[in-house]
């Protein structure tokens, strides 16, 4: 990293005072922004509120988005966006970063604050650099932010580097634009499997972190009582193919058999839970993309915080193990064999899920 600073030489460091770059950006001329989100499917869906509400404070200007590929569907055919920005991680070709500093943004905003968006953000040499300067890289931003000390969601978090440079917060809704193939993809799957006017409730049991997943045979629990008292058809979403190993699994052990989708990108997936009356989920990128598209979802909890990470909006609630002081550890690894998942039983679950059911009856 310090070999490319070096590198481009003529990007110096200015030692800017940043109480002085605390100023309603409202009264700039900002034609062009960059907002960098590096990561996961999550991460970047609860990045998205930060877009539209950029478009309305600067309706002229060009604005584009990096992001790595994983997240590309979340954020392609964004009406706010004009350009998304692909950054591959195994072609870190220097030319590429100076391709960005020739586009000259006046504002470059960093929502995810690591080593390489810091100093991606730092290489643009836009007039306003707004991020986080955590762990030593303040050298990237001439606005630097400071997190607030009490918990508060990832959507806050990101919508505070626009109220830090004076900008109007007007929505705050997660987004994910479908496609009119994603639309007829769910359509047809709805007609075939006869889910028209049904009750369909969707389980995710999966997680990035072993830590995230509640058991399989919970799962498999769940979905009978919830299919027994609701009269409910099941669905058991995957994605790859160890995922769907996990989602025969539990189809074998459930006495009402669930109906696993076929393979989907993330806009069929999304339009397939905008059909669905119901989700319930690990901490996922599934869920998240289930509350953008305004599905009621339970959020299954464990090491992860709800409160900074859970299933945002009116419509959703989340569940944990409460009375555990390692709750919200944030570990992958369990030191103690995952007790907050495995001491969460399914009959909590179920009653969360009754109570989700009643909070958006119409």
């Amino acid at each position: 990293m310090f070999f490319w600073i070096s590198f481009f030489g003529f990007l110096t460091f200015q030692k800017t005072n940043a109480l002085k770059r605390l100023l309603n950006l409202r009264n700039e001329k900002i034609e062009k922004v960059l907002v960098v989100k590096l990561r996961a499917i999550g991460d970047v869906l609860l990045s998205t509120p930060v877009i539209k509400n950029l478009r309305h404070n600067f309706p002229n200007a060009k604005i584009d988005f990096l992001t790595e590929p994983p997240s590309k569907e979340i954020i392609e055919g964004n009406p706010f966006v004009d350009e998304l920005i692909i950054f591959e991680r195994e072609n870190n070709n220097p030319k590429k970063f100076l391709n960005l500093r020739k586009r000259k943004y006046n504002l470059v905003i960093d929502l995810f604050c690591n080593p390489r968006s810091a100093l991606i953000t730092f290489i643009t040499g836009a007039k306003f650099r707004v991020g986080y300067a955590f762990r030593g890289r303040s050298y990237a931003y001439n606005i630097k932010l400071k997190p607030r000390l009490e918990v508060h969601h990832n959507v806050e978090f990101n919508l505070d580097a626009l109220r830090a440079i004076g900008l109007e917060i007007v929505d705050k809704k997660i987004y994910i634009p479908l496609s009119d193939e994603s639309e007829k993809f769910a359509e047809k799957f709805w007609r075939e499997n006869n889910l028209n006017e049904k009750i369909v409730v969707a389980l995710n049991p999966s997680g990035t972190w072993e830590t995230k997943r509640w058991g399989l045979d919970k799962f498999a629990q769940l979905g009978d009582k919830i299919s027994e008292k609701f009269n409910a058809k099941i669905l058991i979403l995957w994605g790859n193919k160890n995922e769907l190993e996990d989602a025969k699994k539990i189809s074998s052990m459930m006495k009402t058999k669930p109906i696993l989708p076929p393979k989907t990108n993330l806009k069929q997936l999304a339009s397939i839970l905008k059909r669905c009356s119901f989700m319930i989920s690990n901490d996922s990128g599934p869920m998240h993309i289930a509350t953008a598209v305004e599905t009621p979802t339970l959020g299954i909890y464990g090491p992860t915080n709800p409160y900074a990470q859970g299933p945002y909006g009116e419509k959703h609630l989340w569940i944990r193990k409460e009375d555990l002081e390692c709750i919200a550890c944030n570990l992958t690894e369990c030191p103690i064999g995952n007790k907050c998942m495995r001491e969460l039983s399914v009959d909590a679950v179920f009653d969360a899920f009754v109570k989700l059911v009643e909070k958006n009856k119409n």
